[in-house]
């Protein structure tokens, strides 16, 4: 049975593959850290959520979406991997989370490299 924070991400990535990333907000924390390797880093509730407003226009507009591949936890730590899908193609990736009350305090991606040509 999974733990407390693989739910709170399951649950994450139920709503993420909804398109609207504004929906993934309740899940975080009002003190909570989040740290994009393309768009920076945000602190607190009120910041992640005008971040995640500017996700559901940037992910629109270049038509990217996201799919799991694995989820792996338990009540206080979690890793999934994910891959990236874009017209230009795929890219995988992971994700690095904390959850503590339900709630997530720190999420992490990191993307893997361009490939060299």
């Amino acid at each position: 049975m999974p733990g407390e924070a693989q739910r709170v991400i399951e649950e994450f990535w139920r709503i993420q593959d909804s398109g609207d990333y504004t929906k993934l907000v309740d899940l975080f924390a009002d003190d909570a850290l989040l740290e994009d390797p393309v768009y920076g880093t945000y602190n607190g509730k009120a910041a992640i959520h005008q971040f995640m407003s500017k996700m559901v226009e940037e992910m629109g507009d270049r038509k990217i979406h996201f799919t799991i591949d694995e989820i792996c936890g338990d009540d206080h730590a979690v890793w999934s991997r994910w891959t990236m899908h874009s017209p230009a193609g795929t890219k995988g990736g992971c994700g690095i989370y904390k959850v503590a009350g339900g709630k997530l305090t720190y999420y992490r991606d990191y993307m893997d490299p361009p490939l060299s040509e």
